[in-house]
Parts: C-alpha cells; structure tokens; sequence
C-alpha cells in the first residue's frame, strides 16, 4: 500500500452526497476560505490538483476547493497523532456543519481520522503498530465494526530475519483507513473502486503555497534534512521470494 491523505472536510450533510453535486470550485471563494483557516499565513496561488491526486501535496502546498455546502483542504499538517487536538480555530470554523478530518502514511502504517458535528468530537481515531492505539474517542462507527469484531485480520508479510510475531492490531490500519475514506468521503485511494464512488480526479483543487510567518526557515529545515540524509547508510532493496518471502537483493 502506498497511500497517504493530509484532508479536512468542512460540509452541511454527508460528504459523499454534496461531492457528487460540485462543479468547478470558485477561485475567489477558496481564497477566502483559505484566509479564514490561515490568518496571518503568507498564502500564494499555485498550480492545482485534483482530489484524487491532491490529498496528500508536498509540505508547504496545500490544495483547496470551496463550494457553499462542502470545503476541502489538503495539507500535511492536518496529520496529527491526537486527532482531538487539532486547532481549536479549525474546529470553530466547523460550527453548525460536520468536519471530518482524515490522515495517513503507508510508510508507517499509520491512520488517524476524526469526525465532529457543530464543533462537538463525536469519534477520533489514531493507530499504528508501533504506537499502537494513541486515541480512541467515541463510538465505533458502522463501517469500523467489522474492523474491531476480528472480521478484517491483516494479511503481512514478514521481513528477512524478522520474527513472525502476531500483527499487534486486530486489523490492518490502511485497510480501515481505505474504507474511512469511501464512508466519510465518498472514494478510496487504492483497491477496486465501488460503483458509488465518487469520481475524485474529476473534482478539481486550486493549489497554494502556504508558510507560517513564525514558523522555521524552510531552508534552515532543508539543510537539516541534507545532513540527515549524508548520515544515512546506502539503500536496501528487497523482492518477494518463495513463499511469500522479501529476499535482499543487489540495488544495483
């Protein structure tokens, strides 16, 4: 699995249901939303995306659409741990409509979401296997039961020398992160898709660059991540073998 998502939705009913009635999103109205979620932030147009592709931009992009019944906005800094502590002024603009944020990582196999209901959390959710469960908020939602009931046991493949220990989760975090895109959001990134998916590559976002007047430099942070990155042995690659098996192979 490869997907990640960085996505707040702000809407006036089912996600899924107002998102198959939106057309172009209006560039004014989206920089206007976009002043409204980052006061005091230097704020650029750039090129945009679309929803399919446009979930997770690179740090410092965020890709936005404002329509009057539903808002998106897509940003790497919406992934938290503790969905519950998400700046309060980005839950008070939710006030009398739902928001539902939702973040992930393959790498990590990491899954965060979040849904409140007129500025009230009504579930959080955040999980990975080294971390385990970080939050656990509210009532399961109806597509999360099958998940927590041992109906969905992750399938994993094991790495060279790596025990075969039991997956420390009942199920696998991407794969309830799959099916809590399509409930709160009306597609999927990966998987076949469903017939009422919606069509999310046709759903066009305006692109920004957006950069917090305080926060760090980003060329101090790139230089940071230079060095890092010198210190780093040379890359491992890996293939499946027999039986399943990842075996090393040459890089080259």
């Amino acid at each position: 699995m490869g997907a990640k998502t960085g996505l707040l939705i702000y809407a006036d009913g089912e996600v899924p249901d107002l998102l198959r009635q939106v057309k172009a999103a209006d560039l004014p109205r989206t920089c206007e939303m976009m002043q409204r979620l980052y006061p005091g932030w230097e704020i650029e147009q750039r090129a945009g995306s679309e929803l399919g592709d446009g979930v997770y931009p690179p740090k410092g992009r965020a890709y936005a659409a404002s329509w009057p019944d539903v808002e998106i906005v897509c940003d790497q800094r919406v992934m938290i741990d503790y969905p519950s502590q998400l700046p309060d002024y980005l839950v008070a603009a939710s006030a009398g409509r739902r928001l539902v944020l939702h973040a992930m990582h393959s790498v990590v196999d990491w899954l965060a979401f979040a849904v409140w209901e007129d500025g009230l959390l009504v579930r959080s959710l955040s999980l990975s296997p080294d971390s385990g469960i970080i939050e656990n908020i509210g009532d399961p939602l109806p597509f999360e039961r099958p998940y927590w009931a041992g109906d969905r046991s992750a399938d994993i493949v094991h790495w060279p020398d790596e025990d075969e220990e039991p997956y420390p989760l009942p199920f696998h975090p991407l794969d309830l992160g799959e099916e809590a895109l399509r409930a709160l959001c009306g597609f999927a990134q990966e998987g076949r898709p469903e017939p009422d998916d919606i069509d999310a590559y046709g759903i066009g976002l305006h692109g920004f660059h957006v950069r917090d007047p305080h926060g760090p430099d980003p060329a101090e942070e790139k230089e940071t991540l230079r060095k890092i990155t010198e210190t780093m042995g040379p890359p491992r690659f890996y293939e499946l073998g027999p039986h399943g098996s990842l075996v090393e192979r040459d890089g080259r």
